[in-house]
């Protein structure tokens, strides 16, 4: 589980094929401080697994369910990268409930320079408009924002000059593709309020 709120800007260093999978070669000196093999490290917003430490970089496997609906698939050596490191009970959540397990893929519309921000406009597959709205959080490229506007295939986010300098998104131009995950508990409620529709019993000990 994640927050995020991104610890460091990381970089690509090798991009290996391997079948219909790929072994990603990540700089990250400080994500890197306490990793171990088996670790789990948000690589733009996806939950990867450390399988070796080296000298400030780690490697991690990257199967082809996970290049296919995200957009790992299209990283190269060079590319930068946001990183977070699982949080820990005793952490404050700075952003929001995030699981790292990226629902789709958008594409950025539009930027709108300001003098101290910028507003960035996002492609919304139709299929997760309902997770979205106004005011709520909605994770990108794993980093946790509130939505601006939302609309049926688009929603607004309005970036603060930190997350312009810290993060890929203070590189992203239009037509650049964004992992998104929208909020989990909007998930589950909808598929509690759908049990109930359909006649589903409730847990033992539940309220009529």
């Amino acid at each position: 589980m994640f927050t995020g709120i991104v610890e460091e800007l990381g970089e690509i260093v090798a991009v290996e094929a391997e079948g219909d999978s790929a072994v990603l070669t990540i700089r990250g000196p400080l994500v890197t401080e306490d990793a171990v093999h088996g670790a789990s490290i948000a690589v733009n917003g996806v939950c990867l697994t450390v399988v070796d430490v080296k000298d400030g970089t780690f490697t991690a496997d990257a199967m082809k369910e996970t290049l296919d609906r995200s957009s790992l698939g299209a990283l190269e050596p060079g590319s930068k990268v946001n990183l977070e490191r699982p949080v820990r009970l005793s952490d404050r959540l700075g952003g929001h409930l995030v699981q790292g397990h990226v629902d789709g893929v958008g594409t950025i519309l539009s930027r709108e320079p300001g003098e101290r921000w910028d507003v960035v406009t996002v492609s919304l597959p139709g299929e997760l408009a309902r997770y979205v709205v106004g005011k709520g959080s909605i994770t990108v490229d794993g980093i946790s924002l509130t939505v601006v506007d939302a609309a049926a295939d688009r929603f607004s986010v309005a970036l603060i000059p930190t997350t312009l300098a810290l993060t890929t998104l203070g590189h992203k131009k239009p037509g650049d593709p964004v992992n998104l995950e929208v909020d989990v508990v909007a998930k589950y409620v909808e598929r509690m309020l759908g049990d109930r529709a359909a006649g589903a019993p409730d847990p033992v000990g539940g309220a009529a």
